[in-house]
């Protein structure tokens, strides 16, 4: 706990499915929130990871201590209100020091219904999911600091988790609409897209809104389509090319829809880019199988390694669960591998424009070392082009 409120009433606890309990200091809304725990160790970028959809169902800790500092500002939503349950810190938010500051972190929480909680040790936290694996938990916050701590143990023992959970469907947009917004840009913020480019068809899981802008800064004329969008309505589009999004959840029960759709498109030898939930429903199709990890990957300093050409990339991850490699059928090759633990990062088809990556190209945060896919997917457009000219 901060040393400033080392002396007050605990306002907020968090109590993980075992009995342990973290008291510390509440901000944002009040009440109680139920869901997975994960730890992320991005030091930038908060608020893009609180808005990003493929942490639905789960309440982050943050390992950097200072989150809070630069405040809010709506130019770094990735979606238009927080997905992500609640966040973990060490320190209670200050005051922001940033030229873009909109609003402080906590009011905007509050405003949102997510539940922020500060002055715990985070370190030993983060140490628990690491051993324990990802641990269900209750995090409530009361300005009162009263707690019904067995009340609470048992609503984090009851939470189902999230295998066999479809999440998708929840954060996924629920009519299609079309996207010309690009990178941002210094003076001007975000330009937009013109002129005539590739038709691409994106399949939102739980798109986050950089991704998109990154496929039109790539050249491409973005389609959006519901998760439960089916072959035949994305190849009425008459797409170049067929964009698979980030999402939340466990990949197997999100297949049970997206599978089928996937394999349709296949099946016209378009190009196929996929990326984190795209990447698995990619693989899930090609007849791979997913697992799920002891505590994932969440951060923005991951090494990823080319197979190919050997190369190191440092990218922004953020999974819960992985591809078997070990079930990659004949024709679909590994390409990329972390470099934490050798899970699978990438796969390709032999021979086909047909690619997917585990982690985050478009960063937001993180660097921006894989923005090249992006170009990959474009340039395997303009070859189809070509040949079918």
């Amino acid at each position: 706990m901060t040393s400033g409120s080392a002396r007050q009433k605990p306002t907020a606890c968090l109590v993980l499915a075992d009995g342990t309990i973290f008291y510390g200091m509440g901000f944002g809304a009040t009440g109680v929130t139920v869901a997975e725990l994960c730890f992320n160790t991005a030091m930038t970028g908060y608020q893009e990871i609180m808005t990003d959809p493929s942490y639905a169902g789960q309440v982050v800790t943050f390992t950097f201590p200072h989150i809070g500092n630069t405040g809010t500002n709506t130019e770094d939503d990735e979606t238009a209100d927080p997905v992500a349950a609640g966040m973990v810190v060490k320190w209670d938010p200050t005051e922001p020091s940033n030229w873009r500051t909109q609003e402080n972190l906590g009011p905007w929480l509050a405003k949102r219904g997510r539940i922020g909680m500060g002055g715990v040790d985070t370190r030993r936290l983060t140490r628990a999911i690491r051993q324990q694996g990802a641990p269900h938990v209750a995090m409530s916050h009361d300005p009162d600091g009263n707690f019904d701590i067995e009340a609470l143990v048992k609503q984090a023992r009851e939470f189902s988790g999230l295998v066999g959970l479809d999440l998708a469907k929840d954060v996924s947009c629920t009519q299609s609409y079309t996207w010309n917004e690009m990178r941002w840009a210094w003076p001007d913020g975000f330009p937009r897209r013109e002129g005539k480019g590739h038709k691409v068809v994106a399949i939102d899981f739980g798109a986050k809104r950089n991704i998109l802008r990154c496929l039109a800064s790539a050249g491409c004329d973005v389609t959006v389509l519901p998760a439960s969008a089916t072959a035949q309505e994305v190849l009425a589009h008459n797409p170049d090319g067929v964009f698979l999004s980030n999402g939340p959840g466990d990949p197997a029960a999100t297949g049970t829809y997206a599978v089928p759709m996937i394999k349709g498109v296949l099946e016209q030898d378009l190009p196929v880019f996929g990326i984190c939930l795209g990447h698995q429903m990619l693989a899930l199709a090609l007849g791979a199988q997913t697992i799920k990890m002891n505590h994932g990957h969440h951060g923005a300093n991951h090494p990823v390694k080319d197979l190919d050409t050997g190369k190191v990339e440092i990218t922004s991850m953020n999974h819960g669960f992985t591809v078997d490699s070990q079930t990659l059928p004949k024709g679909v090759k590994e390409t990329h591998v972390s470099l934490f633990d050798g899970s699978n990062c990438g796969i390709a088809v032999e021979g086909k424009p047909v690619f997917s990556v585990q982690y985050h190209p478009e960063a937001s945060p993180g660097p921006m070392d894989s923005y090249y896919l992006f170009e990959r997917f474009a340039a395997a457009m303009d070859e189809r082009a070509k040949t079918n000219a």
